[in-house]
């Protein structure tokens, strides 16, 4: 077997990991092997409860696992502000952040502050938690961060004059747009962060398709339920993108994601993205957006 799996994530000791949505799924998964290989991780999850059932349920298979859990809304940015002051000021070092919450086609809802779910929790949030942290992750010599993109990315086209879905809301292209999203932040993350010398590493990652609460809003992603963990990739192994692009060797900049039947399943390596993704203008105007719109400077000029 080719490629990057769980079985390569190598010695992570006296390093500090936030995952978001680390409480089930491929957060989940991810978690439980950084903290199998010595890391201290963050769960940044919007249920304490269910953070702590899934401390619970990784110290049974991992004793003495160093795990806490950080209160996070991605649906509220008051919440996410929270988020970053809290472990800016109570973690001796942040490492890497891992942004892997995310919501999938959900009928049209609204985050606190008004915004269409999905541009709001998959992308606003993203963003403006990744900026909120980059002074804590700058302070280390080879901080890391992660953005979760999919598939999906490919039907990506962004309404710039309807973002928060006012006139019209079909919510699998709304979806792709936000993992469109995702890819044209990282995209300019990493010009900016190579132009201005920042020790920061930016990537992004797919999961393929994997075995996920994530899809429970889509009757037709459930259907596939029972066949997707046999057949492609159960949790565990959507994760093994997550885990290269927070643990290897990576490229800056580069995108991760399964290898087999077009990028469906398997272990991980370099994934493509459409020509879209990479677009300089459409992501440097999504920044510009991003940045005003959720009050987050990163401090960062354009490359």
């Amino acid at each position: 077997m080719t490629g990057f799996t769980a079985a390569d994530v190598t010695g992570q000791a006296g390093k500090c990991f936030l995952v978001t949505g680390a409480n089930t799924g491929l957060g989940y998964e991810a978690t439980k092997v950084l903290a199998a290989q010595g890391a201290r991780v963050l769960l940044a999850c919007r249920s304490e409860d269910k953070a702590r059932l899934a401390m619970e349920h990784i110290r049974m298979e991992v004793p003495g696992a160093n795990l806490a859990f950080v209160p996070l809304d991605q649906a509220d940015l008051a919440s996410v502000r929270e988020c970053a002051a809290m472990v800016s000021r109570d973690e001796p070092r942040l490492d890497v952040l891992v942004n892997n919450a995310g919501v999938m086609m959900p009928p049209l809802q609204r985050t606190v502050q008004g915004h269409e779910l999905q541009f709001g929790v998959n992308h606003l949030g993203t963003f403006a938690l990744t900026g909120l942290l980059l002074a804590k992750l700058s302070a280390v010599d080879d901080g890391r961060v992660v953005i979760t993109a999919s598939l999906a990315h490919r039907r990506g086209k962004i309404d710039w004059d309807d973002l928060d879905a006012h006139r019209s809301y079909n919510r699998s292209q709304r979806y792709g747009d936000s993992k469109l999203m995702n890819l044209l932040h990282m995209y300019e993350l990493d010009h900016r962060l190579r132009a201005a010398g920042s020790p920061v590493t930016a990537v992004a990652c797919h999961p393929g398709v994997a075995s996920t609460e994530l899809g429970r809003h889509s009757l037709a992603f459930r259907a596939l339920f029972p066949i997707v963990g046999v057949m492609l990739n159960s949790a565990a192994q959507g994760a093994w993108p997550t885990l290269q692009a927070a643990t290897d060797a990576v490229e800056p900049g580069q995108y991760y994601g399964p290898q087999r039947m077009g990028e469906v399943s398997g272990p991980s390596g370099v994934a493509k993205r459409k020509p879209s993704a990479t677009d300089p203008e459409a992501a440097r105007r999504l920044w510009d957006v991003s940045a005003q719109t959720t009050g987050v400077d990163y401090g960062l000029a354009p490359a």
